[in-house]
C-alpha cells in the first residue's frame, strides 16, 4: 500500500519536488489554490483535496512550499487549516523561505495540537527540484527531524542540520537568499561595466566563472545575466523582493548593519514597481542595471 502525504502548494518548486515523491512510491493528498496544477501530476497517485486541512487529515507528514508567511499561517491556523485536521505526532515539514518568527509561532501552535513541525527550506531552482539537487536546510526537534528524514531524502542532494532552535533554517535561508541577490547585483553591474567598455560580456563571465568565481552560483546566473536570458522564470522578481524584505526586517531586529540589504531591496522593489514582478528575478537585475547604464 502506497504511503501518504499530504503536500500543499504545487508551484514552480513544488510541483517538481511532488512528482518526485509520487517516484518514490508516496501516494499524495495535495492542494493548491489554482488545483488544476495537480493535473500535471499522476492522476493515479493523488488526491485532490478542496482546503489545506483536507490535505492534511489522516497523513504522517504533510510539507508546505508557500511563498509567503501569511498565506502559511493562514494554511496552517486557519478555519480551514491544517491544524484542524492533522492527527497527534503528525509532521508538518514547512520548506519555503519565511520568517524565522513564523517558524517559531507555527511551532509553538504545533506543540498545543499535539503535532510536530520542522523547518526545513530550501536551496535550488526549480530544475534543481526536479533533479532531486535542492539543498536543505533543517532546524528543530532532532526525533522530529529523524522522522522527516526519508522524506526530505527523496528531494533533495544533502540535508544540513543547524540545531534545535526551530528558527535556525530560516536564518540560514535569509542569509543564502541575501548572498545570491548581493552576487546577481554584483555580476549584473561586472558584465554590464565590461560591456560598456567594449567587451564581450558573456566572455567576462566565462572567464570569471571558471577562474576566480568558480561556483555554480556565478556559473550559472553569471550565464543567463551575461547573455540576458531571463526566460523561462524559476523565481519571480516580486518573491525575491519578498525575501529581501525578510533580509531587511531580520537584519533591523537583530541591529545587524547590512548596507548591501539596501542596494538588493531597492533593486527588486524597482522591478516589481516596473511592472516585472512575475519575472525572474534575473531580469530584475540584469535589466535593472543595463537600463541604467543605458544599454
Amino acid at each position: 500500500m502506497e504511503k501518504k502525504i499530504g503536500f500543499i502548494g504545487l508551484g514552480n518548486m513544488g510541483i517538481n519536488m511532488a512528482k518526485n515523491l509520487i517516484s518514490e512510491g508516496y501516494h499524495l493528498q495535495v492542494y493548491n489554490r489554482s488545483i488544476n496544477k495537480a493535473d500535471e501530476l499522476n492522476a493515479a497517485h493523488i488526491t485532490k483535496c478542496h482546503t489545506p486541512a483536507e490535505a492534511a487529515a489522516g497523513v504522517p507528514f504533510v510539507i508546505t512550499m508557500l511563498s509567503e508567511d501569511e498565506v502559511l499561517r493562514e494554511s496552517t491556523v486557519g478555519a480551514d487549516g491544517i491544524l484542524k485536521n492533522l492527527q497527534p505526532n503528525a509532521v508538518h515539514i514547512s520548506m519555503s523561505t519565511i520568517s524565522p518568527d513564523t517558524a517559531k509561532e507555527l511551532a509553538k501552535l504545533h506543540t498545543e495540537a499535539g503535532s510536530h513541525y520542522l523547518a526545513a527550506p530550501v536551496f535550488g531552482r526549480p530544475e534543481a527540484a526536479a533533479a532531486r539537487k535542492l539543498f536543505i536546510c533543517v532546524s528543530g526537534d532532532a526525533e522530529v527531524k529523524n522522522l522527516a528524514r526519508p522524506v526530505l531524502d527523496c528531494l533533495g542532494q544533502g540535508v544540513f542540520d543547524f540545531g534545535t532552535e526551530v528558527g535556525g533554517a530560516n536564518v540560514v535561508k535569509i542569509a543564502g537568499n541575501f548572498m545570491i541577490m548581493a552576487s546577481l547585483e554584483m555580476m549584473a553591474e561586472a558584465f554590464t561595466l565590461a560591456e560598456k567598455n567594449g567587451l564581450d560580456r558573456a566572455q567576462v563571465a566565462n572567464f570569471f566563472g571558471s577562474t576566480l568565481f568558480n561556483a555554480p552560483i556565478y556559473q550559472n546566473y553569471g550565464k543567463l545575466i551575461a547573455n540576458k536570458q531571463y526566460e523561462p522564470v524559476g523565481f519571480k522578481a516580486k518573491l525575491g523582493y519578498k525575501d529581501a524584505r525578510l533580509a531587511f526586517k531580520l537584519s533591523q531586529a537583530s541591529e545587524t548593519p547590512m548596507p548591501t540589504v539596501n542596494t538588493v531591496h531597492s533593486r527588486l522593489l524597482t522591478a516589481v514597481a516596473k511592472g516585472w514582478g512575475d519575472r525572474d528575478w534575473v531580469e530584475g537585475f540584469g535589466r535593472g542595471v543595463s537600463e541604467d547604464a543605458g544599454v
